[in-house]
């Protein structure tokens, strides 16, 4: 974990490993999927520690708060000491893994293109 003053929020999303790619976090980031304080950030703006990042990678979504500050890809306990998820968030993505459980998409799977009778199926099921 490296103290440095300037670390990109696209390095410090991918440093703490919440996509797997700089390019997915920067392209995140600029789809405004990624907000600092509740306002959308570009690629470049500087992460300070205590900052509020809501994050949002297209499966989940978190709440966290920035306790370190780093730009080096390390192991994933090095990264989960870089951020503190809040309670909400905790209960919040809970639920959505719970909504998922219990009611799972009715395409989720069918790989490709639905043939005649995935359609049929779907269509049966309400989707």
């Amino acid at each position: 974990m490296t103290e440095q003053d300037n670390v990109r929020i696209d390095k410090w999303l991918w440093a703490a490993r919440f996509f797997k790619t700089r390019s997915l976090a920067a392209d995140a980031v600029d789809r405004g999927r990624v907000r600092i304080g509740g306002e959308p950030v570009k690629p470049a703006r500087s992460v300070k520690v205590d900052d509020k990042i809501f994050i949002d990678n297209g499966s989940n979504r978190w709440e966290v708060v920035v306790l370190g500050l780093s730009d080096k890809r390390g192991p994933a306990p090095v990264a989960q000491a870089l951020y503190r998820e809040t309670e909400e968030s905790i209960v919040r993505r809970e639920n959505d893994q719970e909504a998922r459980r219990l009611f799972p998409e009715p395409g989720s799977t069918i790989k490709g293109r639905p043939t005649k009778r995935d359609r049929r199926a779907i269509t049966r099921a309400g989707g």
